[in-house]
């Protein structure tokens, strides 16, 4: 019995030693320090919505008002070289419109409230344009504007491909905390061993103000407006945890 105890003990060590030679201690002694990247970028992709909206009695006239602005406006748009595949309808609405019937007052002056009568419909149609080719931006504005468009919003311009400036401020960031870490080492007396935890809290910054100059009224076809694309800024943020001695 003392001897199937005595192997059953060194079986138990055997296994507590083995797990803790499979898992390494974690080190005890650590700094965590934040750092912060930017890359600036020049955008090369343009986006804008414009609208096409149409009254009518009818709801078959007002759809066919706005249908024929619109393969106007999408006509032009091909003719400055933006792909099917660039142009996108994102929404589309019918609904009806209603006007106040005025009512008469009777003698003793209490007039009765006015009553809601049909007036028609309107027709909305709105669509997504993606400009490649951003030196077209100003003439896609104004084909818009040529061709019947309205409501145009949503200007805006991002990177075909962010991944490089992403990791041109990814390496800002870890170099911004190396560099926190070393200093703060150096203040509390410490040497900085290796890199425990890295975490990478990555964050796109989306574009700077844009500012469109105006553009010029003519009797004629519209100006293209000129287009400032300004930068784009692309930020990044990471958290090192490092061992310390």
């Amino acid at each position: 019995m003392a001897l199937v105890f005595l192997s059953l003990f060194f079986v138990a060590e055997s296994l507590n030693a083995l797990k803790d030679w499979q898992t390494p201690a974690q080190p005890t002694d650590t700094i965590s320090v934040s750092g912060e990247g930017q890359a600036f970028v020049t955008p090369d992709i343009a986006t804008f919505s414009f609208g096409v909206s149409a009254d009518a009695a009818q709801v078959s006239d007002a759809q066919t008002s706005v249908t024929t602005k619109t393969n106007a406006i999408i006509a032009a748009l091909k003719v400055l070289g933006i792909a099917d595949a660039d142009i996108q309808t994102s929404d589309y609405s019918i609904y009806p419109k209603y006007k106040y019937a005025s009512t008469i007052c009777p003698l003793n002056g209490i007039c009765p409230p006015a009553n809601q009568v049909p007036d028609g419909y309107t027709v909305s149609n709105t669509v997504t344009v993606k400009i490649r080719k951003i030196d077209s931006a100003g003439a896609a504005l104004a084909a818009v504007g040529d061709n019947g468009g309205t409501n145009v919003s949503g200007l805006s311009f991002t990177l075909d491909n962010p991944d490089a400036p992403q990791a041109d401020a990814q390496a800002k960031a870890i170099a911004d905390a190396k560099t926190k870490a070393q200093a703060l080492a150096k203040s509390l007396g410490v040497s900085l061993g290796s890199v425990v935890t890295f975490q990478d809290n990555s964050n796109q910054g989306g574009p700077v103000p844009v500012y469109m100059k105006a553009m010029s009224a003519t009797a004629g076809a519209a100006v293209a407006p000129t287009i400032e694309t300004g930068q784009n800024t692309v930020t990044d943020d990471v958290t090192i945890t490092y061992e310390i001695h």
